[in-house]
């Protein structure tokens, strides 16, 4: 066959797998794994139930067939380190008690019945296994610039009450209004000094004594010592990107994934050092997740995690993406603004999206190696919904140009979507319908 005679569509349709609804759907995409450390599993909207009910069952079996470990999310360190615990049955938490410290906006992205779900799942997985074949789900970002500091404090109160007082003293540079945005814009004016030098000095004490630490109080001190050392972590980089977002010479988004990065690596690091595999599976969105090499966003300087694990470990990461031609998505319409059920507006012309609709495969898994997949480099636009949808500005607000094939190493499409339901729904709110399409024959 002359593959370059092959147009995108054609391309698409000779290399797509229908889905079956079955777990078979997956068995292509198990096939691309054995050799993966990291396994990247997108999504192109914050609010789709059918992304978030196929990357749990996706992760379900890269736990339990492929030894994966780990499922590292895009949300915050401290919130999300509860879920762990619960998953590891070391709280009286239910499912969805376990999910209440996700108090911030977007709450909905986690508070949500499909992570109820998959969190009670791994729970019972874990529960009869032996503590270094336990699987636990643990956050990347680091927006909890408050909530982490205290941690560190009250971590140290039980280790070390001595350095927990000049953990505090550290501390308090941060600001005393306790606003991550306010403190970076009054350093931004010069009217109060950066806090950057005390909480590295902070990070680097938790690093030093570490060892004293755990010795003095037992093995079980380790997952304790690495919650509160990674939470310094996530400190430092909070502080240096509240600081950014008020500057001009550095990019925040970049901040923001190579500290999921350095997250990554340091949890894959942990769960050896406990005799597990390290092998972790990431729910993130395709704009964290797919390789920026090959969109617009190189363009504009900007890197992201999916980039990153490229360049250091090549084909040692796998990374999907996931798109939807239509449907409803949960999302708002402004920055802490109430969760909304919307509908998505079919995609545009001349994108990936519309080009993936035109042959009426409805629902499929799309690897995208080998020299079929060359037509499905050709550039063309993508759709993000991220945790706001402006459909009246879709176009300007929510599209870029991408190369697919260089982007991702698979994708899967579903041509109509429903919206993920929050655990706590404004008044207004109304379920979706099943909107899933009848199978075209």
């Amino acid at each position: 066959m002359n593959h370059m005679a092959l147009t995108p569509f054609s391309a698409t349709q000779s290399l797509a797998l229908r889905l079956q609804d079955d777990q078979g759907d997956y068995d292509a995409l198990m096939a691309m794994v054995p050799d993966k450390r990291f396994v990247l599993l997108g999504e192109s909207t914050h609010g789709t139930r059918d992304f978030y009910r196929m990357r749990a069952d996706i992760t379900r079996r890269l736990i339990a067939e492929a030894g994966f470990d780990g499922v590292a999310v895009e949300g915050d360190w401290p919130d999300t380190w509860r879920v762990n615990r619960f998953v590891h049955g070391e709280t009286a938490d239910d499912a969805h008690a376990a999910l209440a410290d996700f108090e911030r906006f977007p709450s909905w992205m986690w508070r949500n019945e499909e992570i109820v779900e998959f969190i009670g799942w791994l729970r019972a997985y874990n529960a009869d296994r032996p503590m270094a074949s336990r699987a636990g789900i643990y956050g990347l970002d680091l927006y909890s610039l408050y909530r982490s500091a205290d941690a560190v404090i009250r971590y140290l109160e039980e280790v070390d009450p001595a350095q927990a007082e000049i953990a505090r003293e550290r501390y308090a540079a941060l600001d005393h209004v306790r606003e991550p945005q306010t403190y970076g814009y009054q350093v931004a004016l010069g009217r109060r000094p950066p806090a950057h030098d005390e909480v590295v000095a902070q990070l680097l004490q938790l690093r030093t004594q570490a060892q004293d630490y755990i010795e003095r109080n037992g093995l079980a001190a380790a997952d304790a010592h690495f919650f509160a050392e990674r939470n310094a972590a996530v400190v430092v980089q909070a502080e240096r990107y509240y600081r950014a977002m008020f500057g001009r010479r550095i990019n925040t988004w970049n901040l923001r994934d190579a500290h999921m990065r350095d997250t990554l690596f340091a949890l894959s690091a942990y769960r050896r050092r406990r005799d597990g595999s390290g092998r972790i599976v990431v729910w993130a969105h395709n704009s964290h997740l797919g390789d920026a090499r090959a969109t617009e966003m190189h363009g504009r300087g900007e890197l992201n995690l999916g980039q990153l694990l490229r360049q250091d470990l090549g084909e040692q990461v796998l990374l999907v993406g996931f798109t939807t031609f239509t449907g409803y998505v949960s999302a708002a319409s402004e920055w802490d603004g109430e969760v909304e059920l919307k509908r998505v507006r079919p995609a545009l012309p001349d994108s990936y999206e519309r080009l993936f609709h035109t042959t009426r495969l409805d629902r499929f898994f799309l690897p995208l190696k080998g020299p079929q997949a060359e037509r499905l480099k050709e550039p063309l636009l993508e759709r993000a919904i991220g945790v706001i949808y402006l459909p009246r500005t879709e176009r300007a607000s929510h599209y870029f140009e991408a190369s697919l094939a260089r982007q991702f190493d698979a994708v899967f499409h579903l041509d109509e979507t429903d919206a993920v339901e929050p655990l706590t729904r404004p008044a207004h709110w109304r379920p979706a319908p099943d909107i899933r399409p009848v199978r075209i024959p």
